[in-house]
């Protein structure tokens, strides 16, 4: 007996947002190397460099930087992806004119997560922002581009977002979120999904039943399938939400084809070591922490 549809949502919600917490504390030292990288790459000699100098000079405190709103963005984010994630699923099986309880093939799953993506991308702009400003604050101001001693704290941010754009300047960088997230998310599900099936193949087992290793290593496999992907996207999405600190940043084409003139491909794919790395054990913790906590509701709700 399925739960009621509302129930099926607010259970998909929570168990979003259990491993949208679990990928945080994971993963977060890394996404801190990943920002400074990006925006700032002719500063870092690679990963090992900027986890040291960070390290160095603020200190373990550095590499948390930005954990408030990335928790914020991390949860509103996956609970928002799983619940649509949960809904498309649903219209991907109205389409197809399979029936409500039908299981979906990989590539179906990847076109629902695909979708959900748009939704969650409203979500996620916006803490992303924020986020993204306190991990480069530290360059913005060593590089002369915003006055020093700016207090980097997230209501600092917030304040400064409304005071010179108002409360659209929190979707500065919509589109790229959404250009990354849409074949971004076709590919982390269907990563997920295809993983997971490899090995269920594998051990002769249903999908539900591989265990946390071969889960976990199936959601870093999908991670690491989003972010070869989108990498370069996320790159121009980070610049133009930090630069835009220092004023008027071009949009997404510009200054896409700026970085490619001025500084070739190569800073495009500035930080994808600290990315490949924290794919891993991030999404592996994100999915077991979903999947774990959605199985122990949907049990609550079935008797």
């Amino acid at each position: 007996m399925a739960p009621h549809p509302v129930t099926q949502a607010i259970i998909d919600l929570s168990a979003g947002a259990c491993g949208g917490i679990a990928c945080v504390l994971s993963g977060q030292p890394f996404d801190t190397a990943k920002v400074k990288m990006q925006t700032f790459p002719s500063l870092y000699r690679g990963f090992v460099h900027c986890f040291v100098s960070v390290y160095k000079q603020v200190g373990l405190r550095g590499l948390y930087q930005g954990t408030t709103p990335a928790l914020i963005a991390n949860i509103a984010e996956n609970a928002v992806l799983f619940m649509s994630y949960g809904f498309c699923q649903n219209v991907v099986r109205f389409v197809s004119g399979l029936d409500q309880s039908a299981e979906l093939s990989d590539v179906q799953k990847a076109c629902s997560g695909s979708v959900a993506s748009i939704f969650s991308s409203l979500a996620l702009c916006p803490t992303e922002l924020v986020k993204c400003r306190l991990q480069a604050m530290h360059e913005m101001e060593a590089s002369g581009k915003i006055a020093s001693g700016q207090k980097s704290t997230v209501w600092s941010v917030v304040k400064n977002v409304l005071r010179t754009n108002g409360p659209l300047g929190f979707y500065q960088g919509l589109t790229t979120t959404i250009v990354r997230e849409i074949p971004g998310y076709f590919c982390f599900f269907g990563g997920y999904e295809l993983s997971r099936s490899m090995f269920a193949q594998h051990m002769g087992r249903d999908k539900e039943h591989i265990g946390v290793v071969p889960l976990m290593f199936s959601g870093g496999f999908g991670g690491a399938c989003l972010w070869l992907v989108v990498y370069p996207i996320d790159c121009v999405k980070s610049r133009i939400q930090v630069l835009s600190l220092a004023g008027k940043q071009e949009g997404f084409l510009k200054t896409l084809m700026g970085i490619l003139r001025n500084e070739g491909v190569a800073p495009l794919y500035s930080g994808l070591t600290p990315t490949m790395i924290r794919t891993f054990p991030a999404n592996g913790a994100l999915f077991l922490a979903y999947e774990v906590s959605r199985k122990i509701m949907m049990q609550q709700f079935e008797h």
